[in-house]
């Protein structure tokens, strides 16, 4: 079972422990926030990244399918209306390698996104998802690749 706790520090800051680990979190300035930590909502990205990029690592491992470097990059648009959610979600998986595969590549996207991925399955019950994936720096998947 995940547990976490917060605890007041001053203004709208708090310490968070999250199973053993702390980091700070704080509200934006004009909510009386200073920049003590990120705001909270922002970390939900944050854990779509963590979450679909460690499936990507795990599922192209399985298919040996080696990479010298890979970033996931997340942004999300907010609703006007209260409670503001996440309704569009833009991912960008970025892979460096000499002998990179876009169909294993697309192939370990899809299996984290559609099965594997329990953030992305949470967040898609309000947002639209979608990616594209970069080698070596050139667009090669998703809207307008090409």
């Amino acid at each position: 079972m995940a547990v976490t706790k917060i605890t007041w520090k001053d203004g709208m800051a708090f310490d968070v422990d999250l199973l053993g680990y702390s980091f700070k979190i704080d509200a934006d300035s004009q909510f009386g926030g200073k920049g003590y930590g990120p705001v909270p909502k922002p970390l939900v990205l944050s854990a779509l990244a963590g979450c679909t990029g460690m499936d990507v690592v795990a599922i192209l491992n399985k298919m040996q399918m080696p990479f010298q470097g890979f970033e996931v990059a997340v942004e999300g648009d907010l609703t006007s209306e209260h409670p503001k959610v996440y309704h569009s979600i833009q991912i960008q998986y970025r892979f460096k390698g000499p002998s990179l595969e876009l169909e294993k590549i697309q192939k370990a996207i899809k299996l984290s996104l559609e099965k594997y991925c329990g953030v992305a399955a949470m967040l898609k019950k309000t947002a639209t998802i979608t990616y594209e994936v970069y080698l070596n720096e050139e667009r090669v998947a998703g809207p307008n690749a090409g």
